[in-house]
């Protein structure tokens, strides 16, 4: 983290301790996030293959709006040339996947500055908006999203639970 949790307090920036893995990440308003819950040990086989389709439900979701992107054997996640465009730190607990990913839609990227996204320092961050040079609806990008997670993982519907 480049900036002290007290820094954080003055700047009235909320922060929660989980206990995910990782440095620290950011959500934000402009982000899709998404804790997508699966049992893996039953359906999907194993925990790097249900990263996998994860990073790719994401990645054909960005497609859809013209972004083309990659995944880096390194270090999970969704890339664009210019930076990552989605963090994913997903959990497991007896086979069930928790936690999930962090897609930068709209998202003011000004609030990267003051940490090391995913323990990343070398590596930038980029947003859909910054790509495209304009808003992205959000609607449109969680519908693209459902959409893809049913395809992607072989559902004939996704059940989304909104907070």
């Amino acid at each position: 983290m480049k900036v002290t949790v007290k820094e954080l307090d003055k700047m009235n920036i909320s922060h929660y301790k989980v206990e995910r893995g990782g440095d620290i990440t950011y959500h934000g308003p402009g982000q899709l996030v998404g804790y997508p819950i699966f049992k893996i040990k039953n359906y999907i086989a194993g925990v790097r293959p249900f990263i996998h389709k994860l990073e790719q439900v994401l990645s054909d979701t960005l497609l859809e709006f013209g972004i083309k992107t990659y995944v880096d054997d390194k270090f999970v996640g969704v890339w664009h040339k210019t930076g990552k465009i989605v963090a994913i730190g997903v959990a497991f607990k007896k086979w069930v996947a928790y936690h999930g990913f962090a897609m930068n839609v709209n998202t003011d990227l000004s609030f990267f500055s003051l940490i090391n996204p995913c323990g990343l320092e070398e590596k930038g961050v980029t947003s859909m908006k910054k790509i495209v040079g304009s808003e992205v609806n959000m609607e449109e990008v969680k519908s693209e999203f459902i959409k893809k997670t049913s395809e992607v993982f072989g559902y004939g519907q996704v059940k989304v639970i909104k907070r």
